[in-house]
């Protein structure tokens, strides 16, 4: 039996993240799975009343399921895989009867596409000579216009997108679509301000194309087969297969995407431990990026052959045979192996004036001492690449020991001797790799381009991670450095050589000596001039040096588990209703991210308001060092916890958080510090300070309320007036209590005297201090048609008068809501209480206002008010209260649901579930009525998704299983199906 695959690799198949997720929803879902040599099968319940058949194909691997899913593998197929690498399949003597059928129809295919076939001598090279010739018309056509636009002058040039449009599609019905898709980006270059260099260049670069494939059959086999490529010739995969396979124990380092006009390319770079050899895989794929899964994900090495297609600088290449079932993954990188290049010569000029372009350094350079991995063992290799092909756009190099920097002339990679790299923000700055670093030397896997260095990946601890930017184009636009070389010949391009001669001697001496040689069309003469310039400038650079900046600080903090990370970044990009929860259980085990994390939780930190600290907190000391350089990350910057200057010198934002540490720590001292700097806080931030207090308040911080009472904002005045209304012992609640005492009485009534007020008509000045006249911001109360400030004055002296004095005066909560009351008192009077029980947290208060106030006869009660006295109340009575609603009272079990403990009691999950299900069961007993659909209760399904006990999946299942709706069974699989995820996410971070 084949070994189980490992979840990391089983994961690095999925074809998006949004199919892992819901292939983890499927786990517990599968009868009649089994396994058999390569052969893995199970039946998975879905929404139809069948099961989808789902088979896997370990030895290609390849999939089939009867969902209809377009994506492949589906999440059933990856749900699959899971459960048999979680240990859940059981192996099985036979193949069920549905896989066999499918598995043997593909042995036999495979059979009969091994098989050698007898094909007619039908002359392909008829074909393949009609091909060639339209490719030379047209690149003859292509070269006429390149030499116009220079004759001409650039400056004169139609440089419009339809003219690049027009001649592109030339080059389309030519059969050369590599020289369309050039063509079709040259536009891009013209927006820039140095867009004549960049488009000369361009030129340069087609008309020594549409030169080598006049002289196709002179060149060598390799260059020969390079300019093919270029142009766009295609070379059909059994044709590479034919080519001497390479084996060796394969690194796969990086990936990176790109798209143009919908089509999505997938460049997978791989290293030989052995050879050193570097090697690209190239997939395409039109409308998304569904790329074959055939390659292991980034930090996976395979013992495999490789067939390379014919290239000067081969590097393209395609699986072969496998010498192992399962990847496995790699912790190092060797650097003392050089890559390989063909020892054919090429014509590319050489910076010393040779003419094998495999040689593109100088002798000195390659005899020195060169360390390996360094920039200068990677600036040989790419201009030995570039003399092997000097068309070719980008090489990969791999740095170790080089340390991101960011300065004031841009971006460097830069090694312990202080040479650098310059790395290419075309599409975008690096901060993902920065953030990696953090200031300290890792190995970096990047393309070099005209542009400078492009990373894809980076090696840390052990660990490839994915450090890329953004899916960019194919093509660089533009430069990096000015080449101050051609700037005559460009000067002359962009008047026309009809009207100005170009001076060559500005040109590097080998390549003037070159130059000079030139006979022909004086444009002709100076495309090919710049080409010569060019691939010597390219080939020849050399280190820059740029400085080490400061490196983060270490972060002791134990490292969030790899799994609880990755579902972490996915949770932020789609925010998740289980996030609030997981911040819940993480914040006690004070996790840091894992660094290459931290730059993504600082942008969604920046964008998520109500996660930003949790955020903050994770990213750490590592976190602060990384967002004091991002412009847009500054604001984000908190002190450490055990900075006492931040108090004295911080941010506000930075101060807040520190006092609210302190206050943790020490509740007193945290009311000392506030009290000895009242006097010189600023307005604005006064009552944000001093709502820090709330949390472990008490009569401590008596003085400091009181001194706030008499502050000049009004909004510190009323949050001091509230915190000093949950003190029952303080001045401020004796003072509310007199009002309360000289405001209402008993007067006569019918039946029982009622309770009246005989409040003041005008406030005095030690009543407005404690803020009884404050505004509500709307008008609550109302008399003969004005607003009645009165009502609004009771309520306020109600909520601020400890509810122990209404004991004493009406007797128990119980008793004191069922006293009679003149109209006038009846509403200030609740609402007073109400204020008082929720500020006093008492929950015998609580229970009495709430069964006052929740029957079906009261009208205008605010649900919000209610569901904070709900909150109050011990968990038996929520229940009790809750377990005694019919499914008729389903929004108001929602409403109160929202005010219970989470994850919510079981037996509370129970009777949610069991009114559900009457719904369902009503549902199908009348189809089609609007009030019965699940969609009706989306929002409870999405509530209980997020707060059921995870131990109910089995029930939820059950039910799944017994609807006769279609529609419910599919809301309670999904209901499922996210309990098994949340359960997941639990045990990712125990």
């Amino acid at each position: 039996m084949t070994t189980a695959w490992t979840a990391d690799h089983i994961g690095s198949l999925a074809p998006d993240a949004a199919s892992l997720t819901a292939a983890r929803k499927l786990r517990g879902k599968w009868s009649g799975a089994g396994i058999h040599d390569t052969a893995l099968w199970g039946l998975c319940k879905g929404s139809g009343s069948r099961p989808y058949q789902t088979i896997v194909d370990l030895g290609g691997p390849a999939y089939k399921c009867t969902c209809p899913s377009r994506k492949f593998p589906c999440k059933h197929a990856l749900s699959l895989l899971l459960s048999w690498s979680a240990g859940e399949v059981p192996a099985a003597e036979n193949v069920a009867d549905f896989a066999a059928d499918w598995l043997n129809g593909r042995a036999t295919r495979a059979a009969k596409k091994s098989a050698p076939e007898a094909k007619p001598a039908a002359s392909s090279g008829a074909t393949a000579d009609q091909r060639r010739a339209r490719v030379t018309a047209g690149l003859a056509d292509l070269d006429t216009w390149l030499t116009d636009q220079v004759r001409t002058g650039l400056a004169q040039s139609d440089r419009s997108l339809r003219a690049f449009e027009t001649v592109a599609a030339r080059m389309v019905d030519a059969q050369a679509p590599g020289v369309a898709a050039t063509l079709r980006q040259l536009p891009l270059a013209t927006t820039h301000s140095d867009w004549p260099r960049l488009l000369l260049r361009e030129y340069a670069r087609l008309h020594l194309l549409t030169t080598a494939h006049t002289r196709l059959d002179d060149l060598s086999p390799g260059l020969r087969a390079s300019v093919r490529t270029h142009i766009g010739y295609q070379t059909p995969a059994e044709t590479v297969r034919t080519e001497t396979p390479v084996r060796d124990v394969w690194l796969v380092l990086g990936v990176r995407t790109t798209t143009e006009d919908g089509l999505y390319t997938r460049r997978v770079w791989l290293r030989g431990r052995t050879s050193g050899r570097w090697a690209l895989i190239l997939d395409h794929h039109y409308g998304s990026p569904a790329f074959p899964h055939d390659t292991p994900a980034p930090g996976f090495q395979v013992d495999a052959n490789l067939h390379f297609y014919p290239a000067a600088a081969a590097l393209r290449a395609i699986w072969g045979d496998r010498h192992t079932d399962i990847p496995e993954p790699f912790t190092t990188i060797p650097m003392d192996t050089a890559p390989t290049f063909p020892d054919e010569g090429s014509a590319a000029v050489d910076p010393d004036g040779g003419e094998n372009g495999s040689h593109a350094v100088d002798s000195g350079r390659r005899s020195g001492e060169i360390r390996p991995g360094g920039i200068a063992a990677a600036l040989e290799d790419q201009a030995r690449a570039l003399g092997a092909d000097p068309f070719l756009r980008s090489w990969p190099v791999l740095l170790a020991d080089v340390v991101p920097v960011r300065n004031e002339k841009g971006w460097d990679v830069v090694e312990p001797g202080g040479d650098a790299l310059p790395v290419s923000t075309t599409e975008g700055e690096p901060w993902r790799l920065l953030g990696l670093s953090g200031g300290h030397p890792v190995t970096v896997l990047g393309e070099w381009t005209v542009d400078g260095l492009v990373p894809v990946a980076a090696l840390a601890d052990g660990v490839m991670v994915d450090v890329g930017v953004a899916q960019g184009t194919p093509i660089p636009v533009r430069g990096a450095s000015e080449d101050a070389a051609s700037a005559e010949l460009v000067s002359a391009a962009l008047v026309g050589t009809a009207r100005r001669q170009a001076d060559m001697s500005g040109l590097a001496t080998p390549v003037a000596s070159s130059a000079t040689t030139l006979t022909g069309d004086p444009a002709a003469v100076l495309l090919e001039s710049i080409a010569l310039q060019d691939c010597f400038a390219r080939g020849g650079i050399t280190a820059g040096s740029a400085e080490h900046g400061s490196a983060a600080a270490d972060d002791e903090r134990p490292l969030l588990p790899a799994a609880a990370g990755a579902r972490l970044i996915d949770m932020l990009a789609d925010n998740s209703p289980f996030l609030e929860e997981w911040f819940t259980l993480a914040g006690p085990r004070d996790f840091r991210a894992p660094d290459g994390l931290v730059s993504v939780l600082l942008d969604r930190a920046k964008a998520l308001a109500p996660h930003r600290e949790p955020l903050l907190r994770l990213a750490g000391a590592r976190g602060r060092w990384l967002a004091a350089q991002h412009p847009g990350w500054k604001s984000l910057v908190r002190a450490a916890a055990e900075d006492d200057s931040v108090w004295s010198h911080g941010r506000a934002t930075e101060r807040r958080s520190w006092l609210a540490q302190l206050r943790q720590r020490d509740a007193a001292a945290a009311s000392a510090a506030l009290a000895g700097s009242w006097r010189t806080e600023s307005g604005p931030g006064k009552a944000d300070l001093l709502a820090v207090l709330a949390d472990g308040l008490s009569l401590t911080d008596e003085p400091l309320l009181e001194t706030a009472l008499d502050d000049r904002r009004a909004e510190v005045r009323r949050l001091a007036a509230d915190l000093l209304g949950r003190l029952p012992d303080s001045a401020f609640a004796q003072r509310m209590s007199q009002r309360a005492a000289a405001w209402l009485s008993f007067g006569t009534g019918p039946v029982t005297p009622s309770l009246v007020t005989t409040g003041p008509g005008v406030l005095d000045d030690a009543a407005r201090r404690d803020g009884v006249g404050d505004s509500f911001g709307y008008t609550a109360y109302h008399a003969g048609g004005a607003p009645d400030l009165a009502a609004e004055w009771l309520q306020r002296v109600v909520a601020g008068t400890p509810l122990r004095h209404w004991e004493r005066l009406l007797g128990s909560a119980e008793a004191a809501v069922r006293v009679s009351m003149s109209e006038a008192v009846c509403g200030p009077m609740f609402a007073g209480w109400t204020d008082a029980a929720l500020a006093q947290g008492d929950p015998e208060w609580a229970r009495a206002l709430f069964a006052a106030i929740s029957g079906p006869n009261i009208r205008n009660a605010d649900s919000d008010k209610q569901r904070a006295l709900f909150a109050l109340q011990p968990e038996a009575d929520q229940v009790s209260y809750l377990r005694g609603l019919d499914s008729s009272w389903l929004a108001e079990i929602e409403s109160m649901l929202r005010a219970m403990p989470q994850p919510w009691p079981g037996p509370m999950a129970e009777h949610v579930l069991r009114l559900l299900t009457e719904r369902a069961q009503l549902c199908a007993d009348r189809p089609g009525a609007p009030s019965l659909v699940p969609g009706s209760y989306r929002t409870l399904f999405r509530a209980a998704s997020a707060h059921f006990p995870t131990g109910v999946v089995p029930i939820v299942s059950g039910l799944a299983r017994r609807c006769a709706d279609p529609y419910w069974e599919q809301a309670f699989d999904q209901l499922a199906h996210d309990l098994i995820e949340r359960k997941t996410m639990l045990e990712e971070l125990q």
